[in-house]
């Protein structure tokens, strides 16, 4: 099969979850004996042709001078160029920015879309852009030939919203077992002598509610703050917080090795994540056999279940941090690890994609 992975800012990952997930599933097609192709902007860091056998098309991207709406342009030049490529199947990685240039879609290729999360619910945006990106769910899901959620609740939504079949595949994970104690001298951190949280900079990802918390229960155990604060809301944040030096903004480490250890020795990790489908760092925050103190939602709660302990609120974030302790709650951290090694691990999720491919292009082969 000849493969396109368009949707993301381009591999290898030097930004989140999409790209993370382009990463691991292009080269595992190329060791598959795919060709695969995955399109990337024309200022990211890796400026070669070829990545592990994938292939690499870089497209301007005028994001960084003008913005948001340079995503759409770049989508637009990617979607242009995937026309002249005769493209077996073509994996679309979110609807955002791309679903209004659905009509260019090349008609000959399979059209694969995964539908990410509740892209509308993110309070980020304006009232405008969220009734803009309530359309452009719709594009999406009209304008694929197959869907696939990655949770069972945004499967189920799908289903009830658009009566549109899609097919559930997770995030992966790989099991961390590389341990290495060093890596926190870096960040002048002693294990399971600090608390972490890991977010993109948004409020529904409740680093806010997290970090209050901390303040209301007056421990004085430090905890790291992994994101990009370079932003509007970063930068709110770190003046609310000022005052308090235990609270640690790191900024975005995209070294997944530190991160697996930082995850690893942490004592308690946080994940406020409130919007969207199966978070990939979530999922990585198991595999490393991290506590998790989650944000109580049924996306979340589909993944960690009973193994985690939950929150809604400041207040109760409080509490947490009162009487948790990662010694004492070693169960929830060795079945999450579980989890991971039997239902999330890359192997299978990658493996369940290529199997979703071949059934696509059989299907199609029996259409004509």
């Amino acid at each position: 099969m000849k493969i396109a992975i368009l949707g993301t800012r381009g591999i290898p990952n030097y930004y989140s979850g999409f790209e993370q997930f382009a990463e691991f599933f292009s080269v595992f097609l190329v060791n598959k004996g795919q060709e695969v192709y995955v399109y990337n902007s024309h200022n990211h860091p890796f400026q070669e042709k070829l990545f592990h056998g994938v292939h690499i098309i870089h497209q301007n991207d005028p994001e960084h001078r003008i913005g948001t709406f340079g995503q759409f342009i770049y989508d637009y030049n990617c979607i242009m160029d995937s026309r002249k490529r005769n493209f077996d199947i073509i994996l679309q990685l979110g609807y955002t920015s791309n679903s209004i240039w659905s009509f260019l879609l090349p008609r000959k290729s399979i059209i694969i879309t995964n539908m990410d999360g509740l892209e509308w619910k993110r309070t980020k945006y304006s009232k405008p852009v969220r009734q803009f990106l309530r359309f452009a769910e719709r594009l999406a899901v009209v304008s694929s030939d197959y869907l696939v959620a990655d949770s069972l609740g945004i499967q189920s939504i799908l289903k009830e919203k658009y009566n549109k079949k899609s097919t559930y595949i997770a995030y992966g994970a790989y099991p961390f077992k590389n341990t290495n104690e060093s890596i926190l001298l870096d960040y002048q951190l002693s294990k399971y002598k600090y608390n972490m949280i890991m977010a993109r900079f948004e409020p529904e990802n409740n680093l806010d509610m997290v970090l209050e918390g901390l303040v209301l229960s007056n421990i004085k155990t430090e905890i790291i703050v992994v994101g990009n604060h370079q932003t509007k809301y970063g930068v709110f944040l770190k003046n609310k917080f000022k005052e308090y030096s235990n609270i640690k903004f790191l900024g975005g480490i995209y070294n997944l090795d530190h991160l697996n250890n930082l995850r690893y020795y942490s004592n308690l990790y946080f994940h406020g994540h409130s919007v969207g489908g199966t978070n990939p760092s979530l999922l990585e925050a198991m595999a490393s056999r991290a506590l998790i103190i989650s944000h109580d939602n049924i996306f979340n709660r589909a993944i960690l279940q009973e193994n985690a302990f939950y929150f809604s609120n400041a207040q109760e974030v409080k509490e947490l941090f009162l009487t948790v302790n990662k010694e004492l709650d070693s169960n929830f951290v060795q079945n999450n690890f579980d989890t991971i090694v039997n239902e999330f691990n890359w192997d299978k999720i990658n493996g369940d994609y290529l199997q979703l491919f071949e059934k696509c292009m059989s299907r199609n082969k029996i259409g004509k």
